[in-house]
């Protein structure tokens, strides 16, 4: 069987559901070196552009929104949910932080950036044994599970 490709765009976007978007949002920024999408042209912020939409109030900075700086890596989107987080993530970001091969070295940078990723909120959940395969699970500030890898 011939499979034929899909005809759609290929932008990757990523939606987290959260209870606090720009917290959440800044986390990420900083983790990934993103920055905020900027408004619309004609407004100073996503706020504004809010109002003047008629926005119901409660749902102004419902969300937030970063972006690659370069275009590169994918849209990230925050949005405002009233549940918890309650289980395991069924997907999760791999960052990738360790410029060493395997080994020690590796290990080190791994632990260090995992190390300041925590003094800015993330919390630690867990490592793995192989030091070929070495990597760190961590939890963002809303309990999200990622990898430093």
């Amino acid at each position: 069987v011939v499979r034929q490709p899909l005809t759609m765009a290929r932008r990757l976007g990523v939606t987290v559901d959260c209870a606090s978007p720009q917290r959440l949002a800044a986390f990420w920024r900083d983790v990934l070196d993103y920055v905020d999408d900027p408004p619309p042209p004609g407004y100073a912020s996503w706020a504004d552009y809010d109002r003047a939409n008629a926005v119901a109030p409660e749902e102004v900075e419902a969300g937030a929104t970063i972006v690659d700086p370069n275009g590169i890596g994918p849209r990230m989107f925050f949005q405002r949910v009233p549940e918890p987080k309650r289980v395991k993530n069924r997907l999760h970001l791999d960052i990738a932080v360790a410029t060493a091969p395997p080994g020690e070295q590796r290990i080190a940078q791994l632990r260090q950036a995992a190390a300041e990723l925590v003094r800015r909120g993330a919390t630690w959940a867990a490592e793995s044994a192989d030091p070929l395969d070495f990597f760190i699970v961590l939890r963002d500030p809303e309990g999200n599970e990622f990898c430093l890898v």
